[in-house]
């Protein structure tokens, strides 16, 4: 590579001079790839302690001031990217600062090709994480606030990522064992080293609490997984550290994105979906947010993404459905199950699997629970007139029950939509199995002050165990279909349906059964102490116009 000429050195500024403007925040560095000349931001140079604004093999000059242990993924990708085999720059490491402190940068390149088809201009972008409150003090990662803005340049710009969270499953434990500053060494050294095992492909964000993110703009679903399934291999096994045995079994959760027509919101809950399932449905596997629908009209992530929008516009396409809850031995009305539903623009309706389990893990969730609440009430409170013991059922979520303010939310409920404590009972289902059961015992004996009811849905699957029927007592045990499907023909479901239905007696609760879709079934489990039925025998949910002339026939 010879000097650079007058009239290159012209170009390199006038195209540096164009990035410059617009880089807000960042220092630009912009290098002439045929003579390896670049010019960098004057901030950098002063920050960092670079030789000069103008350098000759900037890149090696750089790689001195950046960590050792970071240095190698560095080199190796500024020796691709002049080769050809690269053509974009991603990355995070440690870069030492004129005071010989280590600073957090994110590094963001392109190279421009020229018009023979060979690698001319590489320009991009240094962020040095440390200033402002862009770090995480404890990890020295960039913190969530910087993770949602990344994520939102890659919506805004229409780039598309893989993004991944990961967390442990047993750091309260290490906690309770060796206290609160071990435990935070522990994190500091885990994030080092999965920082180190991931900045090669992406950055590397601290969430709250034990959570990690990565996004990458260049690796796939299938290079993370495996990267993933090798830091498994490490961390899930005892390894020492200060002289004490420590395993840190992992999960994570992953999505590729590639629609942008959405908010940064939407894909964090679609994320957190998937590491939940990661953490307690597939023992810390690798899962990846699906995002096909059945139809295959509409990516899901981008459904999802219109449906969290209704939410925050008075909920605006969601609709009530209630399915009729009947007394197993007069086939009389005892009340309703609150489902909710939400229509699209052109009236197809949209089944709640497809939404309900990712907006749970979002903030917006309680805004919504709210409304199928108020809403049941305002449906069903004139049956009351004619049906004094009607009981109106409602599902609970965790994300509900976490927020401090649940129990009075819903006695402001009963109190403005005139509607009787003794006739509503909340469900407690899967998701509640994130709550403490002490805080949930404590909600629980607040609201059952003012007469309300609540009851243990789906028993036998995930939470609804033993355990916690008898912790919490529910007035109600609702006994999921999957246990009385084939019980018409399995002399071995009647036994177990009389079991669970014996062992709610001991605890004082009335057993309703779901999935009665025969008279055959009904028939077979009247015999035993069951109090309610509930099923598609009687009547699938329907919108409330429906319900209120499909009860008069019971």
């Amino acid at each position: 590579m010879g000097k650079i000429t007058a009239i290159a050195k012209n170009n390199l500024d006038e195209l540096f001079s164009s990035y410059d403007v617009v880089a807000e925040g960042t220092s630009v560095f912009v290098c002439d790839m045929k003579y390896d000349y670049s010019r960098w931001s004057k901030k950098a140079v002063e920050y960092f302690g670079l030789p000069s604004e103008y350098m000759v093999n900037a890149g090696e000059i750089w790689a001195e001031h950046i960590h050792p242990d970071d240095r190698k993924a560095f080199l190796e990708n500024i020796d691709a990217l002049f080769k050809g085999t690269e053509k974009s720059h991603d990355l995070q490491y440690r870069a030492k600062a004129g005071d010989g402190s280590y600073k957090t940068c994110i590094c963001k390149g392109t190279v421009i090709k020229s018009s023979d088809g060979n690698p001319r201009y590489f320009v991009g972008v240094i962020r040095n994480q440390t200033t402002g409150e862009a770090i995480d003090e404890l990890t020295g990662l960039p913190n969530q606030a910087v993770f949602f803005r990344e994520l939102g340049i890659c919506i805004d710009n229409q780039i598309p990522v893989t993004v991944v969270m990961m967390g442990t499953s047993h750091f309260s434990r290490i906690n309770d064992l060796y206290g609160y500053d071990f435990a935070n060494h522990v994190l500091q050294h885990s994030s080092r080293y999965i920082s180190l095992m991931f900045k090669d492909i992406g950055m590397v964000f601290r969430l709250d609490g034990i959570k990690l993110a990565v996004i990458s703009r260049r690796a796939t679903i299938d290079e993370i997984r495996k990267r993933y399934e090798e830091l498994q291999e490490v961390v899930g096994k005892t390894f020492l550290l200060d002289g004490r045995r420590i395993d840190l079994p992992v999960n994570a959760g992953a999505l590729y994105l590639d629609s942008f027509l959405l908010d940064t919101r939407t894909v964090f809950s679609c994320l957190t979906h998937a590491y939940e399932q990661s953490k307690y449905d597939r023992g810390g596997n690798f899962c990846v947010f699906e995002n096909a629908l059945a139809d295959e009209t509409k990516s899901k992530l981008d459904l999802l993404n219109v449906i969290r929008s209704s939410v925050t516009r008075d909920c605006k396409g969601f609709e009530n459905y209630y399915q009729p809850i009947v007394d197993a031995k007069t086939g009389k009305i005892r009340g309703a199950e609150a489902l909710i539903r939400w229509h699209d623009e052109d009236g197809n309706t949209v089944p709640p699997n497809d939404f309900i389990p990712v907006l749970e893990n979002d903030a917006l969730f309680p805004l919504l629970g709210r409304w199928i609440l108020r809403k049941g009430m305002e449906d069903t409170r004139d049956l009351l007139k004619d049906y004094p013991d009607f009981v109106l059922n409602v599902n609970l979520s965790y994300a509900q029950l976490r927020k401090s303010d649940f129990v009075d939310m819903v006695k402001e409920a009963i109190s403005e939509m005139n509607f009787p404590a003794k006739n509503l009972c909340l469900e407690l289902t899967e998701r509640c199995r994130l709550i403490d059961l002490n805080q949930l015992r404590n909600v629980m004996f607040a609201l059952r002050q003012e007469g309300v009811t609540f009851a243990l849905d789906d028993f036998g699957t995930g939470f609804a165990s033993v355990t916690v029927l008898k912790e919490l007592e529910c007035e109600v045990v609702k006994i999921d279909r999957k246990f009385v499907k084939n019980i018409v023909e399995d002399k071995k479901e009647e036994n177990l349906v009389a079991a669970i239905a014996a062992l709610s007696s001991v605890y004082d609760a009335n057993t309703c059964i779901e999935g009665i879709e025969t008279h055959e079934m009904a028939d077979i489990l009247r015999k035993y102490p069951v109090k309610t039925y509930q099923g598609y025998f009687y009547s699938k949910p329907v919108p409330i116009s429906e319900f209120k002339e499909k009860i008069k026939s019971f």
